[in-house]
């Protein structure tokens, strides 16, 4: 490389470094749905966006073990479309009464493909403030005007920028990723009554633990009304990939002019069939256990941090959040939380907007009563030493 631009990059790496926001790979091992080993010490995380506790399901590993296949050998339109693949793409597309499902090897990959190959049939593309950067990068790539919205102001956008006649496409989270907050359903219907609106939501943390038997906002929308989901099967499904449910006609257009689709190696068999038994699982009775035990663990921490006076923003889902502003404040929560034991990591900007460093608290439904009560405690103990 030469020797300018490795200079460039260098300089921007210390920027990074010297505003304690520069990222690097941690070498870790799963030890159970709850615990992790780094550097043989074990911690107790709460880092992780398995919720169900899916990932070390025994029908899930066996169903991984037992594929007809390890990988998928080529694009899903050369050799790599097996019956693994068509198998679970069928099921989703009965169950989330979607003509089509199209599989993708990660969820990023089904939203940069989804917004940047169908984007540019729409005369702008509104994203709320807080959007994932899956969907602000396809967006972008689709080189139609894309513009924000300040986030779940849905009364302003509409007031303010919907009323022309030309077409726009509205993409939003069910619940987003940063504040485990929820879409506003309400709100987001209003505005994609209108004739020249269509919706997009990206369900990758409600797939599973929202809407009837888990199956997320599909479940409240017709097709008609909510043209395009995509889903995540790294979260509460507790594997990896991602999808897009849709119309007949839209998954036939991204089929023949969707690169991430076209030229990306399919997800391989035994990852389709491990989400397979993932969504088994998820649609059973015991499915339901593992969302009100999931429930309960969000009410308990809710609770325990109240009664503590603990900062933490108000959430049914998952994913709270405990806002501590600087950057420099949030490493040292990270740290000190590690140091007893719990692991939970600091989220900076850009990330999260400038001023709004926090700890992202992920609850999943393996863990325990106890389990949770101590993290309660070291939040507690970690406010006190700030």
């Amino acid at each position: 490389m030469q020797t300018a631009i490795k200079q460039q990059l260098q300089a921007a790496l210390a920027q990074r470094r010297a505003q304690q926001r520069c990222r690097q790979l941690t070498t870790m091992t799963a030890l159970n749905a709850t615990e992790i080993l780094f550097q043989g010490q074990r911690y107790l995380s709460f880092s992780s966006n398995d919720y169900l506790g899916l990932s070390h399901h025994p029908q899930v590993l066996d169903a991984l073990r037992n594929a007809e296949l390890a990988g998928s050998k080529a694009s899903p339109l050369v050799t790599g479309y097996s019956a693994a693949h068509a198998d679970l793409a069928a099921q989703l597309s009965h169950d989330l009464q979607r003509d089509r499902v199209l599989l993708f090897s990660s969820a990023f990959a089904a939203n940069t493909g989804a917004l940047a190959t169908l984007g540019g049939y729409y005369d702008a593309l509104w994203l709320d403030r807080l959007s994932h950067a899956s969907l602000i990068s396809g967006a972008r790539q689709s080189g139609t005007a894309t513009r924000r919205f300040p986030h779940q102001n849905f009364k302003q956008l509409q007031d303010r920028h919907l009323k022309s006649s030309s077409a726009q496409l509205v993409v939003v989270e069910s619940v987003y990723s940063m504040d485990g907050d929820e879409l506003d359903h309400a709100g987001f219907r209003q505005v994609i009554a209108a004739p020249q609106v269509d919706g997009y939501i990206d369900d990758a943390h409600g797939f599973g633990v929202t809407g009837e038997a888990g199956l997320g906002c599909c479940a409240a929308y017709s097709q008609t009304t909510l043209p395009l989901v995509s889903l995540a099967f790294g979260k509460a499904t507790g594997v990896a990939g991602g999808a897009l449910a849709v119309s007949e006609d839209v998954a036939d257009y991204l089929i023949n002019f969707c690169p991430e689709f076209i030229y990306s190696t399919a997800m391989p068999a035994s990852q389709a069939r491990a989400i397979q038994a993932a969504i088994n699982v998820m649609q059973s009775a015991e499915g339901e256990q593992l969302r009100s035990r999931l429930r309960e663990s969000i009410a308990q921490f809710q609770e325990g941090c109240a009664a503590l006076q603990l900062p933490v923003s108000p959430s049914d889902h998952a994913i709270q959040t405990l806002l501590v502003g600087s950057d420099e404040a949030a490493v040292k929560y990270s740290e000190r939380l590690r140091a007893a034991g719990i692991w939970c990591s600091a989220i900076r900007p850009p990330t999260v907007p400038e001023g709004s460093a926090r700890l992202r608290i992920t609850l999943t439904a393996a863990h325990s009563h106890a389990q949770i009560n101590e993290l309660i405690q070291a939040l507690a103990v970690v406010r006190e030493q700030a």
